[in-house]
């Protein structure tokens, strides 16, 4: 930073006026000009020194432990001390450390939105030990992440690769590559430099040759031709263009936003096309339930009405408790459980004095799992599933009727770019739990759909985007129906349509351009 400051040529103009001053006696001015040298590296460092603190802190907070096995023993490492071969044990609520290959899945589920931009989780299932590599996304494949969160499960994986060989590294790695461009105003700004430092050394030589041929006084026509140069140099310039985007980088910190490079100020006040990712900037990276719906109606969720739940969906939304853990960290079960909390609360629906005694989890052949419960007050168990509708449907026996009736609706509502699951109850009052969840006597429910929801501020941030004469394009990994479906929540426009990464390849500039 502090080289990145000096090699600005108004900058050692400033040094270079400062040294003349100083070679001609005149203090004073050399001291006023070295002074504003010292302020503009001052603002320059303590903006820069505070931005990387801050993003220091947070490298520390999400630097993830790793729990290995080696020599036989489990040990608690710091994640940047895994290594290639490293067997390690994967529980929810655990940042994977390294790139790995599953060897052992129990019901593993990963949030991989940091690669992908899919808020929902990710199912994965064991390898062989030879499976080849493949890019996040998709169901059931046997590699798991750097940097990606454990929602639901337990695994145990191999680590294949660690630091810039995984795939979050690769793409820090390619960042690495970008060479930081100086902005339009800062090459503006050095082009009227170097125009004045010139007409400068003109003058001085004109005023140098004309004072001393009619005066013959040479070292006072020096002194003249210099003094003429210095003065015409814009020396506040600098001074007032740093004090001013430092003001801006204050302002925008207020909104908790860094700025790490302070020109980047005035390259974001001159941008026209505004590229925003989905997950975790549009959207919450939050899933919520927006609606609930069983065989003969269908609710629509709003948080912010103060109304009640329908009797008729009561139950669906307490089995969908009851299939989820006590204290979950999968965003889909969250969802259910602040569901509850804000619609069943005090109710007899919510049974926090329940202990839960098997569990079934989700695998390639069955889309669904299933919690057993000893409930107080009954000599029966209750048994609460949740799963792919089709699943579930297949699970409560269902005719061939029925399951096309709810896969419909679940198309419907996935066209919708929702996230769709099935609920269902049965009871159970043997002493040996059955080998498997086909062996219950389910009843459907109903289905959950749910939705990683739209920022409130930002149809507001857009139209104000709009109005400044930017348009706003987001960009995300995630399903084109999916996209599509929050990019018209979020109040952008979609008369570009949509464009897959492909696509943009076979574009050139011109032509993308103009989409």
């Amino acid at each position: 930073m502090v080289l990145e400051v000096i090699r600005e040529p108004m900058f050692l103009l400033l040094i270079a006026a400062a040294g003349i001053y100083l070679a001609l006696g005149d203090l004073h001015e050399a001291l006023m000009l070295l002074f504003f040298v010292a302020v503009v590296m001052g603002i320059t460092l303590y903006q820069s020194h505070k931005t990387e603190r801050v993003l220091q802190a947070l490298r520390d907070l999400t630097s993830p432990r790793a729990l290995v096995l080696r020599d036989g023993e489990k040990q608690r490492i710091a994640g940047r001390e895994v290594v290639r071969g490293d067997i390690v044990m994967l529980a929810e609520g655990d940042r994977v450390p390294a790139d790995a290959l599953l060897l052992m899945s129990n019901g593993l589920q990963v949030d991989e939105s940091l690669l992908t931009g899919e808020a929902a989780p990710a199912r994965k299932a064991a390898g062989d030990g030879q499976s080849a590599a493949a890019r996040p996304g998709g169901e059931d494949l046997p590699w798991v992440y750097s940097g990606t969160l454990v929602v639901q499960g337990q695994g145990i994986a191999r680590v294949t690769a660690t630091g810039p060989r995984t795939e979050i590294g690769r793409i820090g790695k390619s960042l690495q590559a970008l060479r930081p461009e100086p902005s339009p105003l800062q090459r503006q700004v050095r082009g009227m430099m170097w125009a004045f430092a010139l007409l400068g050394a003109v003058l001085c030589g004109v005023v140098v040759v004309l004072y001393g041929l009619t005066r013959g006084a040479w070292l006072e026509a020096l002194l003249a031709g210099i003094t003429l140069a210095i003065s015409l140099l814009p020396q506040e310039f600098l001074v007032v263009l740093t004090v001013f985007l430092a003001l801006g980088a204050w302002r925008i910190s207020r909104s908790r936003v860094l700025t790490r490079r302070i020109p980047a100020l005035e390259t974001l006040g001159a941008a026209t096309i505004l590229c925003a990712d989905k997950t975790g900037t549009i959207t919450e990276n939050r899933m919520t339930v927006t609606q609930l719906v069983t065989r003969d109606a269908s609710y629509a969720v709003d948080y912010a009405q103060a109304n009640t739940l329908p009797e008729a969906f009561h139950e669906l939304v307490e089995f969908s408790v009851l299939a989820s853990l006590v204290d979950p960290f999968d965003p889909m079960e969250k969802a259910f459980r602040r569901l509850a909390d804000h619609y069943l609360a005090g109710t007899e629906h919510l049974h926090d004095d329940w202990s839960l005694e098997q569990h079934y989890p989700l695998s390639r052949d069955m889309l669904a799992m299933s919690h057993g419960w000893k409930a107080t007050q009954r000599d029966e168990y209750v048994v609460a599933a949740k799963g792919a509708p089709e699943a579930i449907a297949d699970l409560c026996h269902l005719s061939a009727a029925e399951t096309a009736a709810i896969a419909e609706q679940a198309d419907r509502l996935a066209g919708q770019g929702l996230r769709v699951l099935a609920i269902a109850q049965a009871t159970f009052n043997g002493t040996a739990w059955p080998p498997q969840q086909h062996d219950f006597p389910f009843v459907f429910l109903g289905m959950i759909a749910l939705a990683d929801p739209v920022r409130p501020r930002v149809p507001e941030a857009i139209r104000v985007a709009r109005r400044a004469g930017m348009r706003v394009a987001m960009i995300t990994g995630d399903y084109p129906g999916t996209a599509e479906a929050v990019a018209r929540e979020a109040g952008i426009d979609l008369a570009g349509g949509i464009l897959s990464g492909p696509e943009i390849d076979a574009l050139d500039d011109a032509a993308l351009r103009q989409r």
